[in-house]
């Protein structure tokens, strides 16, 4: 039973991932709103914009080095990439160590910080209350990936898709759906943030070509993996299904998911595997949804289990 709740602020959340983030707030028993700081929507009440939340709250515009001073238990930074440390650095300025979960790339490659996969690091938290929260394409690379990364003769190239919502909400051309109905629109073919994200949490180069499509939400990975030997479909799909056995919120199919029926949904699906001729390539498909697991679901998996409650607190199954 929870007696007192933990007070959580989000910095930046006016945002797609920021408002699924209070919607997850507003059901979870063991955690209250202490404040929503967005620039663009200072004064204005968050149940006007969140219809899942229910409170007199309004959304604030607090300089970086007045959050120590907001004594929040939790701090979740929703911030374009760049702009972190100097959250970070006025909490350290303060002594105050709240969890800080970063949802930017700005700390997924620094030891320091707990990265938060949990399917795949799960085993590799130390109690850190600072926790990088993982890239969407990343997570969706990784779950692809990582159940047969012994066996790869060749980095494994992945074509992606994301809806628009993932471009964010700072007007631009991947998110402008005038200019991407009926088209598809590919960015950073190499070099991607998420393609060296991946490549580094893996620990084997992967190669990633993303694109942007007509949709809103929910992303796709297809994944071409390169064997050292030959395999059996069967064998492709035990491994698939031993790794994430007891896992809730990754759902191993036997076909291909499809990613009009992850949008909403806060797991990641990954199936297809289907394998050449030689059985010597295997291609594996992922869905996810982008704001959820990609992002705010996600948060919510390293909140919980840094505040030490279940996991999947507030989170629909």
């Amino acid at each position: 039973m929870v007696t007192s709740k933990k007070r959580i602020g989000i910095v930046g959340a006016r945002g797609h991932t920021g408002a699924e983030l209070i919607r997850l707030v507003a059901a979870h028993p063991a955690l209250e709103l202490a404040y929503v700081s967005s620039r663009e929507l200072n004064g204005q009440r968050v149940e006007d914009h969140v219809e899942a939340y229910k409170g007199e709250l309004r959304y604030s515009s607090p300089a970086h080095e007045e959050l120590p001073s907001l004594d929040a238990d939790v701090v979740v930074l929703a911030l374009p990439n760049g702009k972190a440390s100097a959250c970070v650095e006025a909490f350290d300025a303060a002594g105050k160590d709240p969890v800080i979960v970063d949802l930017s790339a700005d700390y997924r490659f620094d030891n320091s910080w707990y990265y938060g996969l949990p399917e795949l690091t799960r085993n590799k938290w130390r109690g850190e209350k600072r926790i990088s929260n993982p890239g969407c394409y990343a997570t969706a690379i990784q779950l692809s990936v990582a159940p047969l990364k012994d066996m790869l003769a060749a980095p494994p190239v992945c074509f992606g898709v994301s809806g628009y919502s993932g471009a964010g909400a700072t007007p631009s051309d991947k998110n402008n759906p005038e200019k991407l109905r009926d088209n598809l629109m590919p960015y950073s073919l190499t070099g991607h943030m998420h393609e060296k994200e991946a490549s580094r949490h893996l620990g084997i180069p992967v190669e990633f070509m993303p694109h942007v499509a007509p949709h809103f939400r929910g992303l796709t990975v297809t994944t071409n993996l390169y064997l050292s030997r030959a395999l059996k479909r069967e064998d492709v799909l035990a491994r698939f299904q031993q790794a994430y056995a007891g896992e809730k919120l990754v759902c191993v199919l036997d076909e291909a998911p499809w990613v009009s029926q992850i949008a909403g949904k806060h797991h990641a699906e990954v199936g297809g595997f289907a394998l050449s001729a030689d059985a010597k390539r295997v291609v594996v498909v992922a869905t996810l949804d982008n704001l959820l697991k990609g992002a705010a679901t996600q948060a919510m998996q390293n909140i919980n289990r840094a505040i030490g409650v279940d996991e999947y607190t507030s989170i629909p199954l």
